[in-house]
């Protein structure tokens, strides 16, 4: 045991099992998925042969059962990503079918469409689920949960699954979780953290009780599992008498159904991708025009910007030039007035010595006539 699960049961099926319903989850998905992985997180211990190859490692349909410390009892089956491969031999497919069913005899309680996050497979899954509904019927869509594994992945980008979702769901698998009941969870098969561990394998749980409670406890069964459990081996898909013509039209009619649904959908993917690329383009030529006016607006107003400074710096130059060429007006006018002063001022004391000599020259005149008439008089 490991944690919260104890084996009671081996790969071939047999148990010991208490008289408790043993609730029976099959894991289907493609090769590389992560079905095997996802099985050992649920039991709690490597019971399935896991290992990171995108061809996958499991080739044919194992089963182990574990017994919960809820008391609850598990079975689980892993199933190889082959069995709902059109290109394998039909017999093959049978084969694993019936063994399949062999091991879940009494139904099924939960189906588990394993999708990885790492990889965009969501015309594959598409085909799985096409497949799933022309092996067991229609109605296996009501006991199913889509387990996405890589949540470590999203942990490290510091995403939630709801972000994922929104973002890269594709519309097949959307259409899938539509049909579903949107019933998923996130699993992370990598972690070492028990909290992890329990609290994902509780959420699983929870959906499997619900899908169990919503179908009134029982498990999904069909006319195959009837003929199985009547002793049929997987021969009856291909060899039992009055069978073999019916198998060989289904198989016709599931592979021409298949066929037209790939391409139909590879239409539809090249028509999308199509549109992507034009809007990306239309997005890339309108950032592009976008950014073109913007560097044009830039330059034209660094253009405007520099044609402002320089008739600004024009200006500062011509108010210079005028301050200059004012300064020496006035300096000159100054110096003219300057000259003009000092050649009145120079003129009025040559007037003034003029007159001063011309008083004095009067005044010796007169001294002399009155030194004549002194000498006369003696």
């Amino acid at each position: 045991m490991e944690n919260n699960a104890l084996e009671f049961g081996d790969a071939g099926g047999s148990s010991s099992a208490p008289a408790e319903m043993v609730k029976t989850i099959v894991l289907v998905g493609r090769n590389g998925n992560g079905k095997s992985a996802t099985g050992n997180s649920i039991l709690g211990r490597k019971a399935f042969k896991s290992m990171f190859r995108t061809n996958g490692v499991t080739k044919t349909c194992e089963m182990h059962t574990t017994l919960l410390e809820n008391g609850q009892n598990l079975a689980v089956i892993d199933t190889p990503g082959l069995m709902f491969d059109c290109s394998v031999e039909s017999k093959y497919i049978g084969k694993e079918i019936a063994k399949c069913i062999n091991l879940a005899k009494d139904g099924i309680h939960a189906i588990l469409l394993v999708v990885s996050i790492r990889t965009d497979r969501s015309r594959e899954e598409a085909a799985v689920v096409f497949m799933l509904q022309a092996f067991f019927g229609a109605k296996i869509i009501d006991h199913m949960i889509i387990v996405f594994v890589g949540g470590d992945e999203l942990e490290e980008c510091d995403e939630t699954l709801d972000d994922y979702l929104s973002r890269d769901c594709h519309q097949h698998l959307k259409e899938t979780l539509r049909m579903c009941g949107n019933r998923h969870v996130l699993f992370d098969n990598r972690t070492k953290d028990e909290a992890d561990k329990s609290e994902q394998l509780k959420q699983l749980l929870a959906l499997v009780n619900a899908i169990v409670d919503k179908n009134g406890g029982k498990p999904h069964m069909n006319k195959q599992f009837v003929e199985v459990k009547k002793g049929a081996t997987s021969e009856f898909f291909y060899d039992a008498p009055g069978a073999k013509v019916n198998s060989e039209e289904e198989k016709f009619k599931l592979k021409e159904e298949l066929r037209k649904l790939l391409k139909a959908e590879l239409e539809k993917s090249y028509e999308e991708k199509l549109n992507r690329i034009n809007e990306t383009v239309d997005l890339k030529l309108k950032e592009s025009s976008d950014k073109l006016v913007q560097q044009i607006a830039e330059l034209r107003f660094k253009e405007s910007f520099d044609k402002l400074a320089q008739e600004i710096a024009e200006l500062k130059r011509a108010q210079q030039t005028t301050e200059l060429r004012s300064k020496e007006s006035c300096d000159k006018l100054v110096q003219q007035i300057a000259e003009l002063k000092l050649k009145q001022s120079s003129d009025k004391l040559a007037q003034e010595i003029s007159e001063l000599r011309s008083s004095l020259a009067h005044s010796t005149f007169a001294q002399r006539i009155a030194k004549l008439r002194l000498g006369v008089q003696q």
